[in-house]
This record gives C-alpha cells, sequence and structure tokens, in this order.
C-alpha cells in the first residue's frame, strides 16, 4: 500500500507500507527526495521533523542559497554528484561541454496499480496487490531527467526499485559513468555490513564486519555476478541473528558486473547503495533515449535473518523464477561427469542410466563430451553435432535407449564460449571477446563468445532451438565456465567499448528470455563453474542453478546455508557424489 500525505508547507510525504514495514520519502519544496524513515510498519503521520531537527555543518557550503541547509547531512533518496553532498552520489552524468555537475529536482510523480514490466531486463512479476509510485527528477539545465521507480509488495514484506536515465536534450549526448537501483541514507552508523562472499568451490560464505567512517564495498568485474561476491548485502545491527534484531538487505536482479557498498560520512550517517559497477562502465545516450538500470529488491526486518528470508524465498519462488517450475518438485537426477568425464561410450551411457534407475533418479543428464571432437577440454565447445562415432550411433537414438530405462533425459551445455579448436570459431573468429592486436588469454582452453554482437545471439538461439526441436530433451544444464579477459568487441565502435560488459549481459538475458519462452517445458539449469553466476537475474529464467562445484556433503553445509539466506531451497540444486570426493578428497558415508 502506498499513502501521500501534504504536510501544508508544499511538501509531499509518502508511505510506502509492506505487511510489517514502511519506508517513507519526502519530497521538499526545492524539489529534493530524502528518506526520513525505514522501519517497522508504522501510521501515515506527519513525521517531517525528522528532517527539519537534522542539525546543519556550518563549515559546509550552502544550497540553494539557504544558509544551513547541506545536502552532505540529509538522508537522500537518489543523490546527485557536484552538490553540497561530499559522499558518493547514486549517479554521474558527463555532459559534451566537459561538465559533470547534475543538478536533480522532483518534477512530478505518479502512484499506479501493478508495475511496469522493465525493458530488456529480468525483473521481479507483480500481483494483484502490488502498487508503484514513480518519481521524476529532472535537471532543466541539461534536460537530464531520471526516473525512480518503488513497486511495493505488500504481503512479501519486500519493495523493487528501478531506475531508468533519460536524455531529452535534442542535441547533445549524455554519458552515463555510474547509475545505481538503489542508495538509501540511514541517520546512524551502528551496523555490521553482511554479505556473501567466498571463491570456486566455497562460495556463498557469511561474512560480517562492523562499519567504520569510510567505504566498505564489494562487487565484480569479471562479467558475471562471480564467484568471490554475490549480488546481496545487508545492514544488520550488532548481535543480528535468525530471530533477533534489525536488517537492511538489498539483492541485486542482474548478472554481471555489480557493485554494493555501505559508506560511513564523517557524520555517523550510513549511505546503502546498489547498481551496476561503474569500473569499466560508461552508456552513451543520445537525445531522446533512455537506459533501464536493473531492479533491486529491499527488504526490512526487525525479526532478524529469518523474517528476512522468508520474505526473498517468498517473493522469489511466486514472482521470479518461472511459474511453470517454482512450486513444482523437481526430479533425482544422476549426472554423468564424475562417472565417467570424458571418457565414455554410448554403451557405459545406458549402463549408468540403468543403473540410476534402479537408485531411484528419474533423470539422467549427459554432461561434457558428447558433441564434436571431445576428448578432453581442448576442443570442441561450440559445435553442437553429437559425436555419433562415440555415442554409437545418433543423439536421438541415444535418447530413446536411455528413455528405455525409464529415466528422462537431460544435456549439458556451454552456450556462450567457444573452443580455438572449433569450426565455429575457424568460421567467425571475429565472435569472440578481444582487442585487435593483443592475445586472446584462454581460461580452460576457450574463449567468450561476445554476446554484445546480436549476430551472436541468434546464433546461439538458432543452434540450441534445434537441437531441443529434434531430441527428446527435457532439461539443460547451462554452463559458462569462465570470466571476461581481454575486453573488447570487434562488433562495437570505438566509443562504445565500455558498453560491453553490460551489453553482454543483455544479449544474454535476450537468448535466455527467446530459449524459454520458446521451450517452456524444458528445466532449464544455470551453473558458471558452480555459483559464478548465482544471482536473481539468472533465476528469472534457470528455475534451479548449480551453487557450487564443491559437492562434498560438509563442505555444502556452509555453502547452502549462506545461499538460503536469499534463495529458495527449491531452486539450490545439490548432488550425492562419489566418495572420496573428487573436489576435497573427503571419506563420507550414507550409512554412517
Amino acid at each position: 500500500m502506498i499513502e501521500s500525505l501534504n504536510t501544508g508547507r508544499d511538501e509531499t510525504l509518502f508511505f510506502l507500507h509492506t505487511r510489517s514495514s514502511t519506508l517513507t520519502l519526502l519530497v521538499s519544496k526545492n524539489g529534493f527526495v530524502f528518506l526520513p524513515y525505514w522501519g517497522p510498519r508504522m501510521n501515515g503521520a506527519d513525521i517531517s521533523y525528522i528532517i527539519d531537527c537534522i542539525p546543519s555543518a556550518s563549515y559546509m557550503a550552502d544550497t540553494d542559497g539557504k544558509k544551513g541547509f547541506q545536502l552532505g547531512v540529509m538522508p537522500q533518496v537518489y543523490p546527485s554528484f557536484g552538490n553540497t553532498d561530499l559522499r558518493s552520489p547514486a549517479f554521474s552524468f558527463a555532459y559534451e561541454d566537459g561538465s559533470r555537475i547534475t543538478d536533480l529536482r522532483c518534477l512530478d510523480h505518479r502512484i499506479f496499480s501493478g508495475k511496469n514490466k522493465l525493458t530488456a531486463l529480468p525483473s521481479v512479476l507483480p500481483d494483484e496487490n502490488v502498487h508503484t509510485l514513480e518519481l521524476r527528477l529532472f535537471d532543466p539545465l541539461k534536460q537530464a531527467a531520471v526516473i525512480l521507480s518503488l513497486s511495493v509488495y505488500e504481503d512479501y514484506d519486500a519493495i523493487t526499485q528501478s531506475v531508468q536515465a533519460e536524455n531529452q536534450n535534442t542535441e547533445q549526448n549524455i554519458q552515463i559513468e555510474k547509475l545505481c537501483s538503489a542508495s538509501i541514507d540511514l541517520l546512524r552508523d551502528d551496523f555490521e555490513l553482511l554479505c556473501l562472499s567466498g571463491a570456486w568451490g566455497r562460495e556463498c560464505q557469511i561474512t560480517r564486519r562492523k562499519l567504520a567512517q569510510g567505504i566498505q564495498s564489494f562487487g565484480s568485474t569479471g562479467g558475471a555476478s562471480g564467484h568471490g561476491h554475490n549480488p546481496f548485502a545487508a545492514l544488520v545491527s550488532p548481535g543480528t541473528d535468525e530471530t533477533h534484531g534489525e536488517v537492511y538487505a538489498m539483492s541485486f536482479v542482474y548478472s554481471g558486473n555489480f557493485l554494493a557498498s555501505a559508506e560511513v560520512d564523517m557524520h555517523q550517517n550510513t549511505r546503502f547503495q546498489m547498481g551496476l559497477n561503474p569500473f569499466d562502465f560508461t552508456w552513451r545516450l543520445e537525445p531522446g533515449e533512455r537506459f533501464q538500470a536493473p531492479e533491486v529488491v529491499m527488504v526490512y526486518s526487525d525479526q532478524g535473518l529469518e523474517r528476512m528470508s522468508h520474505s526473498f524465498h517468498r517473493l522469489y519462488r511466486d514472482r521470479l523464477m518461472p511459474p511453470r517450475f517454482a512450486h513444482k518438485e523437481r526430479p533425482v537426477l544422476l549426472n554423468s561427469w564424475e562417472a565417467h568425464y570424458y571418457n565414455f561410450c554410448g554403451e557405459d551411457l545406458i549402463r549408468l542410466a540403468h543403473q540410476s534407475a534402479k537408485v531411484g533418479a528419474e533423470l539422467f543428464v549427459l554432461d561434457d563430451g558428447w558433441f564434436g571432437n571431445r576428448m578432453n577440454e581442448s576442443s570442441s565447445v561450440r559445435d553442437w553435432t553429437a559425436n555419433e562415432e562415440k555415442l554409437g550411433g545418433p543423439l536421438s537414438r541415444l535418447i530413446e535407449q536411455i528413455q528405455g530405462a525409464g529415466v528422462a533425459f537431460g544435456l549439458w551445455l556451454e552456450p556462450e564460449m567457444v573452443s580455438p579448436d572449433s569450426e565455429l570459431y575457424r568460421a567467425h573468429p571475429e565472435w569472440v571477446i578481444q582487442v585487435q592486436g593483443r592475445r586472446i588469454e584462454t581460461s580452460r582452453e576457450e574463449y567468450v563468445l561476445d554476446l554484445s554482437n546480436p549476430a551472436v545471439c541468434e546464433h546461439i538461439i538458432h543452434s540450441i532451438s534445434t537441437l531441443l526441436s529434434e531430441n527428446s530433451i527435457v532439461y539443460v544444464k547451462w554452463d559458462m565456465n569462465r570470466n571476461f579477459t581481454n575486453l573488447g568487441s570487434v562488433y562495437l565502435p570505438s566509443d562504445r567499448q565500455k558498453e560491453q560488459a553490460h551489453r553482454y549481459i543483455l544479449g544474454l538475458y535476450h537468448v535466455m528470455d527467446t530459449l524459454t519462452n520458446q521451450f517452456p517445458d524444458v528445466l532449464f539449469e544455470g551453473c558458471a563453474g558452480g555459483g559464478g553466476r548465482f544471482d536473481p537475474g539468472m533465476l528469472y529464467y534457470t528455475p534451479q542453478m548449480w551453487v557450487s562445484d564443491d559437492t562434498d556433503a560438509v563442505e555444502r553445509l556452509a555453502i547452502q546455508y549462506g545461499a538460503s539466506l536469499v534463495y529458495p531451497s527449491i531452486s539450490v540444486e545439490c548432488h550425492i557424489s562419489e566418495t572420496p570426493n573428487h573436489q576435497t578428497g573427503r571419506r563420507e558415508s550414507l550409512s554412517a
């Protein structure tokens, strides 16, 4: 529910009520947007006094010629760069005259039922109870606009926010250099920053550190959300546990480079931000163009982490994951990888399928090694033609034989990569991420396809749709085993090279959106060398994800507990694997 209240002083208060929390915005008479309150649910009373009572800092510059009024001590909602606020701005624009100052003021607002779909991006879907507050901020000198959209999911105790930048100048370009999706100022600093950190094989480890004056931040610069940090952050009061303490949480519905930060200023206030990582990022807005930033989900809890987790779980299960699979019991599967790696023939697979059926498996997944001349990791990625000599015949016949064992069939793919030794690379060397004149570095003896190029995306769509149309495949494991290096695009012009990382993710979303709509009954599982792209953006397309390549049962306890802070259990896949474990060497027994 959203309420508005006119204070009688040309100021408007907006109360965004979830079931148990309230986020309050105040639009001042000079057009600034402040955040006087975010906490337990309250009535819609005039609380503008919270802003009036904030002490000034007399040594700072005055704002709008008003003595004693400085933005640097105010709890703002979307702070600009270059005004009387020395903290990190929520955004930064550069103009053709060389200036970088933007002075946004709230021009108008509207409240409406429902929620607008984000262009080319995944987002949480509305239900009949969702209401949205849209604030239009505008700089008349530069004709630059920012639209803030806050949607209230009252039944889920969550609020989503997205940001759209618009160039209304009819003659000049605007260069976006930073664009957060959410920026929240809190009038206190007694917090710990909680995040999910780690590395390959130990993803989603819960870490907490006390805030101190200055900036603490984390994120990703490798082209994916990453093994190192999940795109989730929370400010928690000291001593917060599962059932006690305050939590202010943000989760980013995005799969690429991101940045989360908490800045404590000299006045003991905290600025909490999340959005696209400004590292190696710019975006040119030509006259009349808009840029849509990804969505952030915000949750407040005054009853510890458990209530926060329940909000994320319910919201992501009901309103983000593909509805076809959101509440459907997932099949018990057996994956061929650790049984055979690359060394198998068709008879080995059929034998393994029969063994899997005997122990209760419902789905047999053929992992890497089934295509091209794939005898090891040195060749053939992106040559999605079955190796009939290795499989003992066509892929369709192998599938029939495996189905004859009483199990369904699934297949491993790595659509975003290409081997240097492959038919595709020999035909289209310009389709990989590269800088002309520089050596293209490999990882796992692979290059990364340039998904900022629409031709590459359409090739991926065509090849996979052909594979799924011609074969009885009910499950696809969509893997992505390496990050970006040598970032550059032959396709993009020189002045748009810093757009590549985000354009890659937009290309990926286009591919996923097309395929999941074309094959709605296929269960797509997201994987990126384990949890290297385990995020809400991918959850929108892949209703289950491989959280880690570490299948050791003991190691998985911490990994899956960390993931459970944000992600519903139905989305987190886990395997029982061979003992001793192939990652840790630990010996475990089901009979123990």
